[in-house]
């Protein structure tokens, strides 16, 4: 590999190799890497420019992430795919976020997300794998849909979502309130409570959902940042797919939850902000170079404050990096370099067993990245706030990282709560009973009020014991 980082034929204006952890690649990973930064430079960075100023779509960016085959990244090369590994995934998303278009990244994570649950049980399953084999030589775009409108962040709870057998398939309902992507996507998995689905949350199904069969309304996006993402309203309206729509077995969600969609997002958005991080540090390095203070005959990178304001932004970001792809890394370990046949059986969950580390490469990534953007915008002083600059655009688009579900309030929250009080207190899908809580909150009540609490116990259970019987909480003392 050449230690020459080149941009349109010329040296690269911004860090060099010397800050890339080049040795993670292969030799092949890192010419098609080099590549990218060239598809970057010419096509995907100006378009990046059109689509924050006019909320454009970037499919003109998906059609050269196409011709480079990385729409088909994960997909085994028997299939006409790239057979490729976490780490390069993880490369590929920070490359497209820092010399492209951090928009297109988040558009592009979101497909890799969807490319991988179809993968995850496309064994047997004509419509996935015919599907899988056209990516990129019909730019066919993925995204994931699980948000819904009434949980936020706790994307697992699609209250507003259900499927029920029909005599044809499955009847899908999906209300989502966040979908990168959506009303441009070619198909969607979609998530949903499983059919005959009797109040229990862990009790998810995935569909296949194209196109036509959404309703979307793109007209209504309008953001802070990663404005060409598009990431607004669905709502498939009783749609009915064939059986083999159905993406696994019924009740498939939650391991489908834990083993692919938390860890490939978790994954490839830090990357995301990492490539932003370390984006608006390119940009910053090269007007402190650039700019002179003729009346002291220094040039801005000249000042020491400056030096450390990118010293620790190098430092902090490289951790982040580093820490993203450890994760990486030990995905390829736990998988063979992501051979999809070991879910051939589908007890194999080998990545889900590592969720809370996941978690918390996505929220240092997203805490350091608007830590950095902003620094950057200080170094650069009154310049950085001029939108041909670009440090601006990085800045909000780097802003999203921290609200985006699992938001960090959400994930920091999970790890302290791990740590101190062990996972089972998570209670992910809300069937534990916090006792010590409840017989705080008892003891406060008087005689009388207990009466009457003991009373509509009593005529609520009298209720349930007159439905079918469904699955009983535990108890978590």
């Amino acid at each position: 590999m050449t230690a020459t980082k080149t941009w349109n034929r010329e040296e690269f204006w911004g860090l060099g190799y010397d800050f890339d952890p080049q040795w993670l690649l292969t030799p092949a990973q890192q010419k098609l890497q080099a590549a990218l930064i060239n598809v970057c430079a010419s096509v995907l960075r100006p378009n990046a420019v059109e689509s924050d100023r006019e909320l454009i779509y970037p499919r003109k960016n998906f059609e050269a992430l196409a011709s480079l085959g990385l729409l088909s990244l994960f997909v085994p090369k028997e299939w006409g795919g790239l057979g490729e590994n976490h780490t390069f995934a993880a490369m590929v998303v920070e490359t497209i976020a820092r010399y492209g278009c951090p928009s297109t990244a988040m558009c592009y994570t979101m497909h890799l997300g969807a490319v991988a649950a179809a993968l995850f049980r496309c064994h047997d399953n004509p419509e996935l794998q015919q599907l899988l084999k056209r990516l990129d030589q019909d730019v066919l775009i993925g995204t994931l849909s699980y948000s819904d409108p009434e949980t936020g962040s706790h994307f697992w709870y699609p209250v507003s979502s259900k499927a029920e057998r029909v005599a044809s398939g499955w009847q899908v309902s999906k209300k989502a309130s966040w979908t990168t992507s959506a009303g441009f996507a070619d198909w969607y998995i979609v998530q949903t409570t499983s059919p005959e689905f009797d109040g229990n949350y862990a009790d998810l199904s995935c569909f296949l959902i194209y196109s036509d069969e959404i309703k979307a309304e793109p007209h209504k996006w309008d953001a802070l940042g990663l404005r060409g993402n598009q990431s607004g309203t669905l709502h498939v309206d009783g749609v009915t797919v064939p059986f083999e729509r159905m993406v696994g077995p019924k009740g498939d969600g939650t391991a489908s939850n834990d083993e692919i969609v938390d860890p490939f997002f978790l994954l490839c958005s830090s990357a995301c902000w990492n490539g932003i991080a370390m984006g608006a540090i390119d940009i910053a390095k090269r007007h402190v170079t650039r700019k002179k203070h003729v009346d002291v005959g220094m040039r801005v990178a000249d000042y020491p404050t400056i030096q450390d304001y990118f010293g620790e932004a190098i430092i902090d970001t490289n951790a982040c990096r580093s820490f993203t792809f450890s994760m990486g890394k030990l995905m390829d370990e736990l998988t063979d370099h992501c051979d999809w046949s070991i879910h051939k059986d589908l007890a194999a969950l080998p990545r889900s067993a590592y969720l809370p580390w996941y978690w918390q490469i996505k929220f240092a990534a997203a805490k350091n990245v608007a830590h950095v953007c902003d620094k950057m915008l200080h170094a650069c002083g009154g310049s950085g706030f001029k939108k041909d600059m670009e440090i601006e655009r990085y800045l909000r688009d780097g802003k999203a990282g921290w609200v985006m579900g699992p938001t960090n309030e959400v994930l920091r929250q999970f790890v302290g709560k791990y740590a101190l009080l062990g996972m089972e207190s998570l209670d992910y899908w809300n069937q534990s009973v916090n006792e010590r809580v409840l017989h705080n909150e008892v003891k406060k009540l008087d005689a009388d009020g207990k009466r009457k609490l003991a009373e509509s116990l009593l005529a609520q259970a009298a209720e349930e014991e007159a439905k079918p019987a469904k699955t009983l909480v535990s108890s978590s003392v």
